[in-house]
Order: C-alpha cells, then sequence, then structure tokens
C-alpha cells in the first residue's frame, strides 16, 4: 500500500523510510525520509472530512493568492502527483504529500508566555496575509463547524430524546447550559445582523498547530484542513479554550483547571499585532467574548454526546462525555471570573502602546 503511495508522488519506494509522526487525533501521518530529503504524508479522515478535494482545492487557491501577494510567507502546502494532483488514493483513503519544514518542531503544552505569544501571532498574521481575499472562494470543508446556533439546537434535541439516567446524571450541568444561553444570543446577533466580517480563519488553533524554529518563534501555521470562510472569534476563542488553563479538557481534578492571566496577555499581544490595524471596532470589542463562544460550545458538544449515549466523541470510561463537560464548564466559570482582569490588561496594554507613540 505504501509503495503505491509514494511511487504516485514521484518518490522511489526502495529510497524512503517511512515512520509514523506527531500527536495528530483526526489524520494519520507519517515522516517519509530519503534521499536528502523530508516529507510529511497524512491520510485524510473521510469520517471526518467527507469532500478530500474540497481540502486539496482551497490549499492550492491560497497557495496561489500567497505566492503572488506575500511570496516570503511560509506556507506548508501540498506537493502534487507525478499525475498532476494533490491528492492520491488508495481504497477508500486519500493521502497528501508536504515538505517537512527543516529545524523545526511543534510542541503540546505551553510552557511559556512566549509559545502562547508567538502561536497567536502566527494565526493572526496567516488570517492578515489573506484578508484581501474573498473567503467564499473557499470551501467549506466542516459544514456548520463552529456554528453555536446550531449547536444549541442540536442540545436541545438530544435533551428532549435523553434517556431518564443520564438527564439525571447531567441534571447540574444542563441547568449551567441553560443559564448561560445568552453567550449564544449574542453569537446569534452578530451572525444575523451581520456585525463581523467573514474572514479565512483557521479553526484549529491549538499550539500543535504551529511549527516552532530552534528558539520557540513561531515559523507558521500547520493542519490546513479546517482554513474556510469563517469569522475571528473561532480563532482568537479556541486560544483561549487551549491555552489559557494548564488542565486540558481531559482532566478529571477539576481543582487544575486555571485560568493563566499571563497567557491571556501573550495571546492578545501576539494576535493585535499581526491583525489590530485590520479587525473592526466591533471585533476587537468581542475579543474577550471569543473565549466564551468557545468554551460554551465545546460544553453544549460534550453535553449533548453524553445525552446521546457517547456517539460522536471516542470515550475511555463511563461518564466521560460528562467529565468533559464539567471540565469546559468549569473552565467558563474561571473565564467570567478573569473577565474583569482581562479588561484591565487590554487596557493597560493599548494605554502602554499609546504612550509609546
Amino acid at each position: 500500500m505504501m509503495d503505491n503511495i509514494l511511487n504516485a508522488f514521484g518518490l522511489t519506494p526502495a529510497n524512503y523510510n517511512t515512520t509514523p509522526f506527531g500527536s495528530g487525533l483526526i489524520n494519520y501521518t507519517w515522516k517519509v525520509s530519503g534521499n536528502g530529503h523530508q516529507y510529511i504524508l497524512q491520510r485524510i479522515n473521510k469520517n471526518v472530512f467527507k469532500t478530500p478535494q474540497d481540502i486539496a482545492n482551497n490549499l492550492v487557491s491560497l497557495e496561489n493568492y500567497l505566492r503572488q501577494t506575500a511570496p516570503e510567507y511560509l506556507f506548508a502546502a501540498p506537493l502534487p502527483t507525478v499525475s498532476g494532483t494533490y491528492l492520491t488514493e488508495d481504497g477508500s483513503n486519500y493521502y497528501r504529500l508536504s515538505p517537512f519544514i527543516k529545524n523545526s518542531h511543534t510542541v503540546d503544552f505551553i510552557e511559556e508566555d512566549k509559545q502562547a505569544y508567538e502561536a497567536a501571532r502566527q494565526f493572526g498574521k496567516f488570517t492578515r496575509l489573506l484578508k484581501d481575499f474573498d473567503p467564499e472562494k473557499l470551501k467549506y470543508t466542516l459544514t456548520d463547524f463552529h456554528n453555536l446556533t446550531l449547536r444549541v439546537e442540536q442540545f436541545k434535541t438530544a435533551l428532549a430524546n435523553a434517556g431518564e439516567e443520564r438527564l439525571k446524571s447531567a441534571a447540574a450541568e444542563i441547568l449551567q447550559i441553560e443559564a448561560n444561553i445568552d453567550i449564544a444570543g449574542v453569537y446569534k446577533q452578530l451572525v444575523d445582523g451581520k456585525k463581523i466580517p467573514k474572514r479565512v480563519i483557521h479553526h484549529d488553533t491549538k499550539i500543535n498547530n504551529i511549527l516552532f524554529d530552534d528558539n520557540n518563534c513561531g515559523l507558521c501555521v500547520i493542519d490546513l484542513d479546517t482554513v474556510m470562510p469563517g469569522y475571528f472569534i473561532s480563532d482568537v476563542g479556541d486560544m483561549m479554550r487551549t491555552y489559557l488553563s494548564p488542565a486540558n479538557e481531559e482532566e478529571r481534578d477539576l481543582s487544575k483547571v486555571k485560568i493563566n492571566d499571563d497567557y491571556f496577555i501573550a495571546v492578545y499581544k501576539g494576535y493585535m499585532a499581526e491583525m489590530g490595524g485590520t479587525l473592526t471596532a466591533a471585533e476587537k470589542d468581542l475579543f474577550i467574548y471569543s473565549g466564551k463562544f468557545m468554551i460554551y460550545m465545546q460544553a453544549i458538544r460534550f453535553l449533548a454526546d453524553f445525552l446521546n449515549g457517547d456517539i460522536y466523541y471516542h470515550t475511555q470510561y463511563e461518564g466521560h462525555n460528562l467529565v468533559r463537560t464539567q471540565n469546559q464548564l468549569t473552565l467558563l466559570k474561571r473565564y467570567f471570573e478573569a473577565e474583569d482582569r482581562f479588561h484591565n490588561n487590554i487596557k493597560q496594554i493599548e494605554n502602554a502602546a499609546f504612550s509609546a507613540i
């Protein structure tokens, strides 16, 4: 199987070693090395991405645009097969090949402010460089991925169909979701009222989707499958959700779910260093809201899956999705508690910048 895939990209299998690479949960990834070259080979998960060709077409369009407008930008674009396509098929699976960026690495957990700053800056730079690209030219690779209005409707359906035992187990969490429904109301108003523009958005801004150099400076964004039209709150919100707490969504000890204010400052400074001159006033007003938006949406998704009988997210023990829900609701509570501090931090940053002029 692997020989056929390598041949499709013009690589002689006998000259290359292929080894598993990375910690991604969606696509399976290998590092291909030989003849003085290194590549990243990925099998696209068709259970998640139903139309892999749309991903390939999106990336080719973005590469062509960036080649003309920002040729110096490091864009981890896929390589063509010998037939000129950007995907090869083997049975029911699709594969793509990209160059391996030398002297680069990823991290799975933030260990210092600089990493949060550099990641936020790279995600901001990506969207800024594409600010004049019409996002509607891109296909939606995951339809309604961050549509909070739809997620609320799915939660209500799950609630109506759930068994008595699961409803009883999740009674406290259901009340918390309902008590914070205004977060969804804000999202619906900004979308229905077209209060903020659609942009080219990454949609998956966890820290291991950034390549760093040996000095922990950001090089570029990677894992571009979810790049599609969207709102900036998706990217900023996902950074808030996944960067600010030392405990991730799998942590069962909820006392470890905390907010690191220094990481918030780093995310704000990094993203605004690139996007500060591009965001509208309405977008800037939603910067802090973005975290509530993403944390709340993930809590809803975990709880809906629990009520549906754990049919979407892989679970490892009884009540796993309920624990994930409790984790995210705890994070949301800690985020609310930090909100005044966030506003003060932003004021101090902006006042310092104004004084420096």
